[in-house]
């Protein structure tokens, strides 16, 4: 039987390495994954996510280190803890002499599930994709976005509590990804733990509670996108719209913009930038806040009671791929 203990990570992995032969695929890994999150798994080609998530999924041995899933540590049999994984690869197969329902029962089969449950299953998990009406198409009549819906729900067959997904929207158009994001999101909703990489950030940064970056094998930050940029320490950016203004209330918003929130002085630390946008009206300056939300109070009191026009006051996020971008650098791997 698998070692087990108490613990709150649906996965976490201790100091876990991969090697091929003499290449280091995955470097003493530490990854911790809250039950329940939406996963977010990146990293540039060759970094070891791919090998990562088969080791999750039970389909290699790590060279050295430990797995644990909800609180099971995989061991070299790895049966009894493989029941909890569902995994969908980045390259899969379907049989194309099946129909859409012999499919699923047919992995059904291969979990020893009896056949009235059997039946119910198919017909829960094509209702789940969205596939009811194709039960009886052939699985090769299926269009790309279809079969990767198919392929998740071969996924979802023993009802695993977490699910590793590798590139499930690679090759598909818009609509389709919208689908299948939306499909993860009800996942999560239903109490599962969800690990998907991905290459299309924007999409990982809209649905993803977590994120991790791999580099190298390593870890180089996970967590919140909040979390991330703390431990990045950027800097925060502020961005502040006036309406039509008369030069001194202009003048007056850019010294205290650049005293970020203290007594405007005549002559400013860092001068704003204005940022052109020609979808709204008006002037748009763009600086960088020192300090807390305490100081980003402070400063717009000071707009306001200064008579600035203050249209849209709000702070600048990094996107994922900005954020990916910094800690995967040529310079930084």
């Amino acid at each position: 039987m698998p070692e087990s203990r108490a613990i709150d990570y649906a996965i976490d992995t201790r100091d876990l390495t991969r090697r091929y032969g003499r290449v280091l695929a995955v470097d003493q890994l530490n990854l911790q994954v809250p039950r329940g999150a939406l996963f977010g798994f990146i990293g540039p080609n060759g970094a070891g996510k791919t090998t990562t998530l088969r080791i999750l999924a039970g389909l290699l041995e790590p060279s050295t280190g430990e797995v644990w899933v909800n609180g099971q540590r995989l061991d070299r049999d790895w049966h009894a803890t493989r029941q909890m994984i569902g995994y969908m690869p980045d390259f899969f197969g379907v049989y194309n002499d099946m129909l859409v329902w012999e499919y699923l029962d047919f992995f059904a089969r291969c979990y020893r599930m009896p056949a009235a449950r059997r039946k119910t299953m198919v017909g829960e998990l094509l209702d789940l994709v969205n596939l009811t009406d194709k039960r009886d198409a052939n699985v090769q009549a299926l269009s790309r976005g279809m079969q990767q819906r198919l392929c998740l729900a071969h996924a979802l067959v023993h009802d695993p509590q977490v699910l590793v997904l590798d590139e499930p929207a690679s090759g598909l158009d818009p609509r389709a990804r919208v689908e299948m994001r939306e499909l993860l999101k009800e996942l999560t909703a239903m109490g599962k733990t969800v690990v998907v990489s991905s290459h299309i950030l924007a999409e990982l940064a809209e649905m993803c509670t977590q994120v991790g970056i791999i580099e190298k094998g390593k870890l180089a930050a996970c967590g919140s996108m909040a979390d991330i940029r703390r431990q990045l320490q950027i800097n925060r950016t502020l961005r502040v719209r006036m309406l039509a203004a008369e030069p001194q209330a202009l003048e007056f918003a850019r010294r205290a913009l650049a005293a970020n929130g203290s007594e405007p002085s005549s002559t400013p630390a860092a001068e704003p930038v204005v940022i052109t946008d020609y979808s709204r009206p008006g002037t748009t300056l763009e600086v960088g806040l020192s300090g807390d939300d305490q100081n980003a109070v402070m400063l717009l009191a000071a707009l306001v009671a200064g008579g600035a026009p203050i249209a849209d006051f709000y702070e600048t996020s990094n996107t994922l791929e900005e954020l990916f971008l910094q800690l995967t650098e040529p310079e930084n791997a």
